[in-house]
């Protein structure tokens, strides 16, 4: 039994070193993209930094591809617990959508468009990979469905449109490439194009006449 416990507890270490290993191979990929862009990354680069061996690097992502793709997997998964944190039970339905608005546009696309969107490349794999990977997605499209189907409850909410339908339209207001156009190309406050987001959302684009 000793020996058992032994071998489970270097087995639990090995799989801790594995783990931060991991994290500082991401950590360094994300410092090394930000400075350099895609093409001009290397995993040389990000071995040298992390401190391992090439091979080190490719025995936890076999290609650039798949290691650009998970620093993104890892800001968005930072993200949803970052809209964890930030909503309450006590917050009404539609703070909620709002507070994810805020969420996305105030600091996760900004991260993205500088890591991902620099290169007609990336952007022609990171779409392909999204279709491929959709679970991060589908996690946020459940928590959204969640709070729609709340504010129904409560009344809030229109019940006669399908939630789904809901769903799909507030997620055609979480576009990197409107953020790209409207405030890296046009330099609308970030705050402002949430505003008026949240006010097309919520009530439309007809005038509402007195």
């Amino acid at each position: 039994m000793e020996q058992a416990s032994t071998s489970e507890q270097a087995q639990t270490l090995k799989e801790k070193q594995r783990q931060e290993r991991e994290r500082l191979i991401l950590a360094a990929a994300e410092e090394v993209l930000y400075e350099k862009g895609y093409h001009d990354t290397s995993i040389d680069e990000i071995a040298a930094r992390v401190g391992v061996a090439k091979g080190t690097v490719y025995l936890h992502f076999p290609s650039k591809e798949e290691l650009v793709f998970a620093v993104f997997l890892h800001n968005f998964d930072a993200f949803v617990r970052a809209i964890d944190e930030a909503l309450s039970e006590a917050m009404p339905p539609r703070q909620q959508l709002e507070t994810i608005l805020t969420c996305m546009y105030g600091g996760f696309y900004i991260k993205q468009i500088q890591l991902l969107y620099n290169s007609v490349d990336m952007k022609r794999l990171f779409e392909v990979r999204r279709e491929q990977e959709p679970r991060p997605w589908e996690q946020l499209a459940a928590r959204i469905a969640s709070i729609l189907e709340a504010g129904k409850a409560r009344g809030d909410f229109d019940s006669v449109t399908p939630t789904s339908v809901q769903v799909a339209t507030f997620f055609s207001l979480l576009s990197p490439r409107s953020y790209e156009r409207l405030v890296l190309g046009e330099h609308m406050d970030v705050q402002e194009l949430v505003q008026h987001l949240k006010h097309i959302y919520f009530n439309g684009i007809i005038a509402h006449k007195e």
